[in-house]
């Protein structure tokens, strides 16, 4: 007989055993349970597979029953169309609740809302799942998961109305940019010859495009028999003969954007070209597709948003003969706005046909309120060219011409020579370090402080007397600026010059490359202050922002801000009041206008008896030292007139690369006579 303490003993081992196995048990229970995803958490991993166009695993998490109605083939083909076609993004689920439906069913109500090409869409549905032993839940799909009024007979429509792009004009109504006509060339696979891939091969050499390319397009599944396949588009006035002449080619309008100014204004406009992979991720959510256009530098670029507009859309769910059923969404389509600049594109011709042939930049501008006339860079090339697809062998002489078309000279700064002269001037006259009617002396045509400049000296052409302010503008002194320079003192010229706006950005629609007085930020020697003085050392100017600083001369001292977009009535916009005390901008612009008139003035040459005229001539030396004989020079003028009641106010600007054996800013000079001559005899008829 077993004793009461071993019995206890037993007893008590199999009570734990037992109670191990419940918990055992329990905690299997509870693992299984964890394995079996609810409705609720199923419907949202099914909606972001959407999103991730992962459709297999879609149809995966379909019932035996709904398999069966629906080929996975057919499941994914279906739902890729729709969501795709529709532009599905960020989807949001919201759970309503869950019931139990019927045996071995759950249903889950929910609310879903996503973005589509139409904008936003949202609805509110059901989801059935059925109880699967071995696999959990399933959902129980019907064409109704992508929109609640869809059948499986039904179709999904987009619809898409074009936006018109924007037109940009000059200040008279004239078009710069805007909707013309095109010619594309096609070719219609079914209408080729035997002798195909030899017509292939002179077509792309007459459009100067790949032959591969145009195979490729040939190749695309939706091309048939009768298909016109688009190949590339030419102007409508282009030559068609020898096109028409093969096989299988057909040439109709279609509308394009057209630039009628080509060159003579496509730095300032700019060009469309199609949207890249990059494009469609910094501007996500803002209407472009992959077969969009999108502005391209000067004002396409500067007025992309305002100009696209964007495209009306339309998701309409049909019936199998095609009848609307029901419209899902709908946006309208939103043209883009009309721009009206300033410019005056009879000026820009005009600016461009004399300067064309040139390495230069020119800006013309009302003085007295701002507008900008004319922008013009040369040499340039066409935006047309853009529109019409330019081809790799136009791409590349492009980007190899030693002359270097794609730079836009207007944006840049510049060594400015004698034509900053009046500015060095005006901050002599500012701080009272110059008197403008003490003489310096006639030291000839080369002077240096003192023998510590070793063998530097400053030289300058022109001897006279006696040597003060007025007729130092006039004979466009080197050595009376280089000692003013030295008389006002590094400090305060960096100073005046940092108030006159160098070093910063210029408060102006396009960018503009800063203007500067050194390279490192500061005049650092005595022989650089003196250089500087007379536009050389290290001052590089913008040659907007020298004409707004010659805008002082005619407004009391007051520096007008530039602008570019046409107001209807001009109100200026002082950038810098009081740039200069307005006695000293009188008393540049009495010696500025001088230096335009008196014989013995640099810019005589450009003397008007029906408008009085002032201004300035600048040649900069452009050279790897001081005692380089090898080096370049650039031209400029300065001209504007000074009666603000004129009829035709205006201050032109110019700039002209590699003048030197070519009568240096005198060449500028005459060029820039050519344009007033033409300009205000024009504005006078």
């Amino acid at each position: 007989m077993k004793s009461r303490k071993t019995k206890r003993v037993i007893l008590g081992i199999a009570c734990v055993i037992i109670f191990a196995g419940m918990i055992g048990g329990a905690v299997y229970f509870f693992k299984q349970s964890e394995k079996v995803e609810q409705p609720d958490e199923l419907l949202l991993r099914y909606t972001s597979y959407i999103e991730k166009q992962e459709y297999g695993k879609m149809y995966a998490m379909l019932d035996h029953e709904s398999a069966a109605n629906i080929s996975q083939d057919d499941f994914i083909t279906r739902n890729q169309n729709i969501y795709e076609g529709i532009n599905f993004q960020d989807p949001d689920v919201k759970i309503l609740g869950t019931e139990k439906s019927e045996e071995k069913r759950m249903t889950v109500n929910y609310h879903m809302e996503f973005e589509s090409i139409a904008g936003k869409i949202s609805f509110e549905h059901q989801a059935v799942f059925s109880r699967d032993k071995e696999k959990g839940y399933l959902l129980v799909w019907d064409d109704s998961m992508i929109f609640p009024e869809l059948t499986s007979s039904d179709k999904v429509r987009v619809s898409t109305v074009e936006a018109k792009r924007g037109k940009i004009s000059d200040r008279n109504g004239r078009m710069l940019a805007g909707q013309g006509t095109a010619s594309s060339v096609g070719l219609v696979p079914g209408k080729m010859s035997e002798t195909a891939a030899a017509d292939i091969e002179k077509l792309a050499q007459l459009l100067d495009t790949p032959a591969q390319n145009i195979q490729k397009r040939l190749e695309a599944s939706w091309v048939k028999e009768d298909s016109f396949v688009p190949i590339k588009m030419i102007p409508k006035n282009a030559s068609q003969d020898e096109l028409l002449a093969i096989p299988g080619v057909m040439i109709s309008d279609v509308e394009a954007r057209e630039y009628p100014l080509g060159e003579k204004a496509s730095q300032l406009t700019g060009y469309l070209q199609n949207v890249t992979a990059e494009d469609l991720e910094e501007h996500k959510g803002e209407g472009y597709e992959a077969n969009s256009v999108i502005g391209r530098n000067g004002m396409e670029g500067l007025y992309e948003k305002e100009l696209k507009g964007r495209k009306g859309h339309e998701i309409v769910i049909a019936d199998a003969q095609g009848n609307t059923k029901s419209i899902v969404a709908s946006v309208p389509k939103e043209d883009g706005q009309d721009i009206t600049l300033t410019i005056d594109a009879q000026l820009q011709e005009i600016v461009y046909d004399q300067f064309g042939q040139d390495k230069s930049c020119s800006v013309a501008m009302n003085p007295y309120t701002g507008e900008i006339l004319a922008l013009v860079s040369t040499p340039s090339f066409n935006s047309n060219d853009f529109i019409m697809g330019i081809s790799d062998s136009q791409w590349t002489s492009l980007n190899e011409d030693e002359r270097k078309p794609l730079l836009n000279r207007f944006r840049q700064s510049w060594a400015p020579g004698s034509i900053f002269k009046p500015v060095t001037a005006a901050i002599g006259l500012t701080t009272g370090a110059v008197n403008p009617e003490e003489d310096y002396g006639n030291v000839g045509l080369s002077w240096q402080k003192d023998k510590s400049w070793g063998a530097y000296h400053v030289t300058t052409l022109h001897a006279y007397e006696p040597v003060i302010l007025e007729n130092a503008l006039i004979y466009s002194d080197n050595i009376y600026f280089a000692k003013a320079a030295l008389k006002i003192g590094a400090e305060p010229f960096m100073e005046n010059l940092d108030k006159l706006g160098f070093n910063q950005t210029l408060p102006f629609e396009i960018t503009m490359a800063q203007s500067q007085y050194s390279n490192s930020d500061k005049i650092e020697t005595e022989i650089q202050l003196a250089d500087s003085g007379y536009g050389q050392g290290e001052i590089l100017v913008n040659p907007l922002h020298l004409a707004c600083i010659y805008t002082s001369f005619v407004n009391n001292g007051d520096m007008i801000k530039p602008y570019l977009l046409l107001k209807e009535t001009p109100q200026p916009q002082v950038w810098i009041p009081q740039a200069f005390p307005s006695d000293a901008s009188e008393r540049i612009r009495t010696a500025l206008e001088k230096a335009v008139n008196s014989p013995n003035g640099t810019g005589y040459a450009a003397h008007r008896d029906d408008v009085i005229l002032a201004g300035k001539t600048g040649t900069a030396e452009i050279k790897a030292s001081k005692d380089d004989t090898t080096g370049t020079e650039i031209g400029w003028f300065g001209v504007f007139t000074t009666d603000e009641e004129s009829s035709t106010p205006i201050l032109l600007l110019s700039m002209v690369e590699d003048v030197k054996d070519r009568g240096g800013s005198g060449y500028v000079v005459q060029k820039d006579k050519a344009v007033l001559d033409a300009y205000l005899s024009g504005a006078a008829e």
